[in-house]
């Protein structure tokens, strides 16, 4: 039976032309044996699999051959290089320093350094791992190193730059190895495959080249792994079912529901996700780079960041038309919110099935579904049309009094008392809610039971925001006058009520009176873009609060971030409030260290 050998080891480069992803590197290296200007040692550091070895054995091989070729590559037929290829050079040494780390070790490198090379112009040391090297035995190293015999290369290669001494580091050319892209790892597995004659398709490579992580050793490996499992026919299905991948897929399907605000659709396919046995977590981290995607496709310029096949891409552009920036934007930070708390929750499904029912909220729950791609178009702008009932609160009873309202006609009210009984006024109340809306398919939504639809069932949570909007625009605008103390009451209440979920931020806000311009118009300078980013996101509530706390359905607010002369030095967080708290007692230190207390920021 013949040896089977490894596709890492069977396409590792020979020649630096044949490296991948490495070109600024494999350039440099090419230029300075041209020009004859070769270091006395080089440290090649970066992540696994990325061709740290492989570009020094190519470099150890190319400098000794004798008959270098123009574009600077080793010749493969001198003595030399036939020896290399052989394995069998007495030129080139490996030491694998995770093993042999000793004083000892590194003295017996040092002998051997001593003994010029008998063919070819260099004796050249490889030490992988250097940063495994013991405290002694860099020390036992530092002198060769620094003043080396002529003939003498050093080639040190580590993961680790950081754990080699500043000693060593500055005796060294430094060059730092990439992580390979995904792109090119999809080209060269693309390579290997037509090289043993194996079909694959294209978004199979690149789930492959995604997996690997930028780490071309790791790809060559899944792939060996996956033709043991497909045999000589490499499909996009039977990559994720042996990576355990969740397919595109599903995410284009959640996305494209939660689009349209159908919460029953989004939580089918999760239980469908469920029911194949994928974890939570899991799914939870592919939609949230679904939707960084998604905002990649939202720029042209930014499309280039997109990782995928190209008929990938083109799916991933199609859905991002559809979709609005902000709605994204919100997706991901509520997406971004559930995975950092997924750990914690005792609950795991409800966990994920509430951030997938705030991302339908994002869209108004819709009680009925019209079959249009473009559902995302609809969504209200801030300021025009009112927020869900969950977070807008019922105005004042003094905004309710019967002279502010509209009387109807006498006529018109003595035949509505002649024709409507409460019993009758009741059954069409109820018709009319149980009745699907015109210009529109019925759905099953429409059939069931209140109490077996979801979307019926959040349109109640919600309320019906149409209809308050005509409500609204029907109601008499108010325009009372206020006092600034009024507008000081006003403003703390709202403050307190809509920022409660932090008692920091709500009380440095609450410290910001706005300023009464003309026409009710309120200016409120805030101290940075952190805080303006949080009124912005709250300004709708808060102009609900204050018109109705004010009687003035004319109030606007307007930010604007200070200057830095302007700017308060207020501390806002607990790491400013306890330096703040030093300023004025530095015992607090000699305290917090005696107690050993710690601070949690």
């Amino acid at each position: 039976m013949e040896n089977f050998i490894v596709s890492a080891r069977k396409y590792r480069p020979a020649t630096f032309d044949t490296v991948v992803g490495q070109k600024s590197i494999t350039n440099t290296l090419k230029n300075a044996i041209k020009n004859k200007q070769l270091a006395q040692a080089f440290l090649f550091c970066g992540p696994r699999g990325v061709g740290k070895t492989t570009c020094a054995r190519i470099l150890a091989k190319t400098i000794n051959c004798q008959n270098i070729t123009e574009n600077i590559e080793a010749c493969n037929e001198c003595v030399s290089c036939k020896s290399f290829n052989q394995s069998a050079s007495f030129n080139i040494h490996e030491l694998d320093a995770a093993s042999n780390n000793s004083v000892d070790d590194i003295r017996n490198l040092v002998d051997q350094v001593r003994v010029p090379p008998q063919v070819g112009n260099y004796k050249v040391y490889i030490i992988d791992e250097v940063h495994m090297l013991s405290q002694s035995a860099f020390n036992a190293f530092l002198k060769t190193l620094e003043e080396p015999p002529a003939y003498a290369k050093f080639i040190l290669a580590t993961t680790e730059k950081h754990k080699i001494i500043p000693t060593i580091l500055s005796r060294c050319q430094i060059f730092d190895f990439k992580r390979i892209t995904v792109e090119d790892i999809a080209k060269h597995l693309h390579y290997v495959a037509d090289s043993e004659h194996i079909k694959v398709n294209e978004d199979a490579l690149h789930i492959i080249a995604q997996k690997a992580d930028g780490a071309l050793r790791d790809a060559l490996s899944i792939f060996d792994q996956l033709v043991s499992f497909a045999g000589n026919e490499l499909t996009y299905e039977s990559v994720i079912q042996n990576l355990n991948v969740l397919d595109f897929d599903y995410y284009f399907k959640v996305i494209h529901h939660i689009l349209k605000g159908d919460a029953a659709a989004t939580l089918l396919i999760l239980n469908e996700i469920i029911d194949n046995g994928f974890d939570g977590q899991h799914f939870i981290i592919g939609l949230g780079e679904h939707i960084r995607n998604l905002l990649v496709c939202k720029d042209p310029g930014t499309v280039s960041l997109l990782e995928v096949s190209e008929k990938l891409k083109k799916r991933y552009l199609d859905q991002a038309g559809l979709s609005d920036t902000g709605f994204l934007l919100r997706a991901l930070s509520i997406n971004n919110q559930y995975d950092v708390q997924y750990k914690e929750s005792n609950n795991k499904r409800l966990h994920i099935e509430l951030s997938l029912l705030q991302m339908c909220g994002l869209m108004g729950y819709p009680a009925t579904q019209t079959k249009t791609a473009k559902r995302s178009q609809a969504l209200p702008k801030p300021d025009e049309n009112p927020m869900p009932s969950a977070q807008v609160k019922e105005p004042h009873e003094e905004m309710k009094k019967p002279a502010e309202i509209p009387a109807k006609p006498a006529a018109e009210k003595e035949k509505s008392e002649k024709n409507e009984t409460p019993a009758k006024h009741s059954d069409a109340e109820e018709g009319d809610r149980l009745r699907p809306q015109e210009n529109h398919l019925a759905t099953d939504d429409d059939i069931l039971p209140d109490h077996l639809s979801i979307k019926k069932s959040s349109k109640m949570l919600n309320g019906d925001r149409e209809k308050k909007a005509e409500a609204e625009a029907a109601r008499p605008k108010l325009k009372n006058e206020f006092t600034n103390g009024q507008l000081k009451e006003a403003w703390t209440a709202a403050i307190s009520s809509t920022f409660n979920f932090s008692q920091n931020l709500s009380s440095s806000l609450s410290k910001k009176i706005p300023v009464l311009k003309d026409d009710f118009r309120l200016e409120l300078t805030l101290d940075n873009k952190v805080l303006e980013r949080e009124m912005r996101e709250k300004m709708q509530e808060l102009h609900m609060h204050l018109r109705a706390a004010l009687k003035n359905d004319m109030v606007r607010m307007d930010t604007r971030v200070a200057a830095v002369e302007e700017q308060d030095k207020e501390a806002y967080f607990p790491d400013e409030i306890y330096k703040k708290m030093v300023e004025k007692n530095p015992e607090i230190n000699k305290m917090r260290d005696q107690l050993d207390l710690e601070i949690d920021f």
